[in-house]
């Protein structure tokens, strides 16, 4: 199993970039980034601006793999549960794909889970059926140490999108700092907010780091509907 390729499920934002660039520290050889593109919102999958996975795959210099709306079930599911399942299925069939392509097939799969058992058990039960090993250095680590080594590492990672009490639109298009970090610790205390967002507080897009050979730019205006609100990217380049 150690002599075939190694796939990372890739968002862009942070915790699926973290994720990436600890396997490839780890000399893991990743041949594909696989991106879920799905339509509204998911119990599954990062949502928003997942078209720039593209630019930071480019940035990166590994081929991305894309999952498309047109490839999920139309709401039939009934429960979380079910259309957790449901939504787990194109990717499953993306990575069949993959095993069949790519030399050796599938070895293992990189994932960005921190906390979230309903991601975690079904993205480990995919694996098991791949007989793939899942990379997840996030999972159960303490969020501010993550929070540090990231910002450590030289990531750059910008606020795309909040959704909860006490993150306004002042937050949309700031980059998490040690101010920032701080900010987050006094808002976790004051109304439970995650300090990595886990609970989709907000989403969060990696810019520049150590495993990008350019930067993504941005261009955009700020979407806010009173209690949550996200940037509407114009454009975004790599520079």
């Amino acid at each position: 199993m150690n002599d075939g390729a190694w796939v990372s499920l890739f968002s862009g934002g942070k915790d699926s970039s973290w994720a990436l660039y600890r396997a490839l520290e780890a000399g893991h050889p990743v041949e594909r980034l696989v991106t879920v593109h799905p339509e509204g919102d998911s119990y599954m999958y990062h949502v928003p601006a997942t078209r720039l996975a593209e630019l930071a795959a480019e940035s990166i210099g590994i081929e991305l793999v894309a999952v498309e709306p047109a490839d999920f079930e139309a709401g039939s599911a009934t429960d979380s549960g079910a259309q957790g399942d449901a939504e787990l299925e194109p990717l499953e069939a993306a990575l069949e794909n993959l095993d069949s392509e790519l030399v050796g097939g599938v070895t293992g799969i990189t994932a960005g889970a921190v906390e979230s058992e309903y991601q975690t058990s079904r993205i480990q039960a995919m694996a098991d059926r791949l007989d793939a090993e899942l990379f997840a250095p996030l999972w159960q680590r303490d969020p501010r140490t993550l929070a540090e080594a990231m910002l450590d590492a030289g990531f750059e990672i910008r606020i795309i999108q909040v959704a909860a009490h006490g993150l306004d639109e002042s937050w949309l298009g700031r980059t998490l700092d040690a101010g920032t970090i701080a900010e987050l610790e006094t808002l976790n205390d004051e109304y439970g907010v995650h300090i990595l967002g886990e609970g989709g507080e907000f989403e969060t897009l990696v810019t520049d780091g150590p495993h990008m050979d350019r930067k993504i730019e941005l261009d955009y205006t700020t979407e806010w509907d009173g209690t949550r609100g996200r940037l509407r990217i114009d454009d975004a380049r790599l520079v």
